[in-house]
C-alpha cells in the first residue's frame, strides 16, 4: 500500500476539484496515464434491467482502453467490478472507508477488493488505512469518483439516491453525465429518467458509451448469417430488419402459433442476435 501526496499521471483531475485530497492510500496499479476513466454508479437494490444493462454495456466497451471507476459497494458498483474484470478491463475501487480489510466497506466485498487487487486493478482511498466507514465518509468518497473520471455513467437510480450525488458533483467539476433511460414505472429510474430530462446524454448501447468518451465508432454493419436459422428465426430477423418491434406485434404479424414464435424469440436472443429492451426487440 502506497501512500501519495502528489496528484500526478492519471490522479491529476483530482487536483482541479474543490478541496482536492491532501493524501491518498493506492493498493494495486493505477491505469496508465491514457487511460479514459468511467466511473459507473447505480442503485444498491437493482433491477435484473439494470444488471443486465450494466454487464452489457461494459462488455461492449472490451478492448478499449477504459478503466471503470465505483464505490465497491453492493449492488451497482459490485456488478460494474465484477463485469470489468471478467471483460479484461482495469478497474479502480474507491470504498467508503481505509483499505485495511479489518474495516473495509463493506466486508462483504473483501474477496472482490483482494481479486481487484489481484488482477491489476487499483484501490484508492483518502482515508488512513484503519478509518471505519462512516456517514460522512461516503459523499466525500463520491467526490473523488465523479473529480478523476471522464464521465459518470448512472445505471438506476431513485429519487433520493445517493448515486445523484456523484453525478451533481459530476456536473460541478464540468464531467459528462450519462445515464442509462427505464420504465416510467419503476422507483430505480425515477432518478435516471430526470437526469436525461435535465441534459444528462442518454445511453442506449455500448456505442453510445464510446461515442461519449471519445471513441470513433465506426458504425459498420455485420452482415448476418443466416444459413444456421430455422425458417421461423429467419421470419422474425426479416421482420426486424425494418424496426425494432414490440413482442406481441411480431406475433401478430406472422400469425404463427404463440409458442413457436416465442421459441424462436427466446433462441435468436440466446444466439446473441437479438435483444428485447424497452418493451420492443431489436436486432443486435
Amino acid at each position: 500500500m502506497n501512500r501519495i501526496t502528489k496528484l500526478e499521471g492519471v490522479l491529476r483531475p483530482l487536483g482541479e476539484i474543490p478541496e482536492p485530497p491532501e493524501q491518498l492510500y493506492i493498493e494495486g496499479t493505477l491505469p496508465s496515464e491514457d487511460t479514459t476513466l468511467l466511473a459507473v454508479v447505480g442503485s444498491r437494490r437493482y433491477s435484473s434491467y439494470g444488471k443486465d444493462v450494466c454487464e452489457k454495456l461494459i462488455a461492449g466497451i472490451a478492448g478499449h482502453p477504459i478503466s471503470i471507476i465505483s464505490g465497491l459497494a453492493i449492488g451497482m458498483d459490485t456488478i460494474a467490478h465484477k463485469a470489468a474484470l471478467k471483460n479484461g478491463l482495469h478497474t479502480v475501487a474507491f470504498p467508503g472507508s481505509g483499505l485495511d480489510r479489518k474495516v473495509l466497506h463493506p466486508h462483504s466485498n473483501k474477496n472482490l477488493a483482494d481479486e481487484i487487487v489481484r488482477r491489476g486493478g487499483t484501490l484508492v482511498s483518502e482515508y488512513d488505512p484503519t478509518y471505519p466507514a462512516g456517514v460522512h465518509t461516503f459523499p466525500q468518497r463520491n467526490r473523488l469518483m465523479a473529480g478523476l473520471c471522464r464521465a459518470v455513467l448512472v445505471i438506476e437510480a431513485g429519487n433520493k439516491s445517493g448515486t445523484l450525488i456523484t453525478a451533481r458533483l459530476a456536473t460541478e467539476y464540468n464531467r459528462d453525465v450519462l445515464a442509462v433511460p427505464g420504465s416510467i414505472f419503476s422507483p430505480n429510474s425515477i432518478g435516471t429518467n430526470m437526469l436525461i430530462r435535465l441534459g444528462a446524454t442518454p445511453i442506449t448501447s455500448s456505442d453510445d458509451v464510446l461515442r461519449a468518451l471519445g471513441f470513433e465508432v465506426t458504425g459498420d454493419q455485420k452482415t448476418l448469417d443466416l444459413s444456421d436459422l430455422t425458417e421461423h428465426e429467419k421470419l422474425v430477423v426479416e421482420l426486424l430488419e425494418v424496426e425494432p418491434l414490440p413482442r406481441d406485434e411480431i406475433i401478430r404479424t406472422l400469425e404463427l402459433p404463440v409458442h413457436e414464435t416465442n421459441t424462436a424469440l427466446a433462441t435468436l436472443e440466446i444466439k446473441g442476435i437479438i435483444t428485447e429492451t424497452m418493451g420492443e426487440v431489436h436486432l443486435n
